[in-house]
């Protein structure tokens, strides 16, 4: 019973860091945040913080580190030949993911976000996209596939940042449809009744 005790500990106390961390970064860039700020906002001690990261920089690789895994995982579907997995069950999973680290996301994509992330997460989705896409479009080119990722992946961070704007209220399986559509449809998404 000790050990599940300090496992929920742990995650707690490594939520309220999370926490105040993305905070802290919504408000200046990371060269700007002291472990002491950060650990007053959280409520904990220096020596909590240094008993899970050695400064704000191993913090900040280890909370990008699991979003990418997670990431990773939630597209992984993609590179199976499995046909009962959609590609909308795809992009779900993805945005679930994208909900799951709204925090991350939101900080990311702000002013003082870490542009280097962003482009590993691009990059993380570029390489599963152009190996599946190749499966799917058997006629498209490399070159035709890496020019449609550009366009749809410029596109869902728009979508995103739209989502993150509205207080991610839409539900996730709606917005993961409305990512599909817009890719598969383009302009002729805007033509359809809501309820389809």
């Amino acid at each position: 019973m000790k050990k599940v005790t300090n496992d929920h500990r742990i995650r707690v106390t490594k939520l309220l860091i999370r926490k105040a961390f993305t905070s802290l970064l919504n408000q200046k860039p990371i060269q700007s945040i002291s472990v002491k700020e950060l650990c007053e906002l959280a409520g904990i001690n220096r020596g909590t913080f240094y008993s899970h990261y050695t400064d704000i920089y191993d913090l900040c690789d280890q909370i990008e580190a699991d979003m990418l895994r997670d990431l990773k995982d939630s597209m992984e579907p993609m590179l199976r030949k499995d046909t009962t997995v959609t590609p909308v069950k795809i992009t779900t999973e993805i945005f679930r993911c994208l909900k799951e680290n709204s925090d991350l996301c939101t900080v990311t994509l702000g002013k003082y976000g870490d542009k280097e992330f962003m482009m590993k997460l691009m990059n993380l989705g570029r390489e599963q996209c152009l190996e599946s896409y190749s499966h799917y479009f058997k006629k498209a080119s490399p070159r035709k596939i890496e020019y449609f990722y550009a366009f749809v992946s410029s596109g869902c961070i728009g979508l995103l940042r739209k989502w993150l704007a509205d207080g991610m209220v839409s539900p996730i399986e709606e917005i993961a449809k409305m990512a599909e559509k817009i890719m598969l449809s383009g302009v002729e998404f805007l033509q359809e009744d809501e309820a389809s």
